[in-house]
């Protein structure tokens, strides 16, 4: 999997996989797409829902988020080029990510996305098209 390295602001110098916010007028699906290559310039072959969400507490604004999480399943060998957010990228094993990773949600979402994306593969019903 792919973990990019925060370059400024919120998680400086911190590992995480590619993540945004929603903007007016998109789904959840459409902004993970627009993240993707907006961070990465990489484009999907096969694009799921990952069927889990994350959760976590923002205390500077007192509210829990719940984010919805996607799969995107890009060439092999593939080379993202990074935008200003991030300064480096790796790919990784899911076990490597999860000792790179800051939270704990973070390491539970990539728990589950092996297990349902990589030992049992995909289900039909979480592909989502993309033109």
């Amino acid at each position: 999997m792919l973990l990019l390295k925060r370059a400024s602001g919120y998680l400086v110098d911190e590992w995480c996989h590619i993540a945004g916010k929603i903007e007016r007028g998109e789904t959840a699906w459409q902004a993970a797409l627009r993240e993707l290559k907006e961070e990465t310039a990489l484009a999907p072959r096969r694009f799921y829902s990952a069927d889990y969400t994350e959760q976590f507490y923002e205390h500077e604004r007192n509210v829990v988020s719940i984010v919805p999480a996607f799969v995107a399943y890009v060439a092999p060998q593939s080379v993202p080029q990074l935008n200003e957010e991030h300064s480096e990228y790796r790919w990784v094993s899911f076990s490597e990510a999860a000792s790179i990773v800051t939270f704990g949600g973070q390491r539970r979402l990539y728990e589950e996305i092996e297990r349902e994306f990589v030992s049992r593969g995909p289900s039909k019903w979480h592909s989502i098209p993309i033109a």
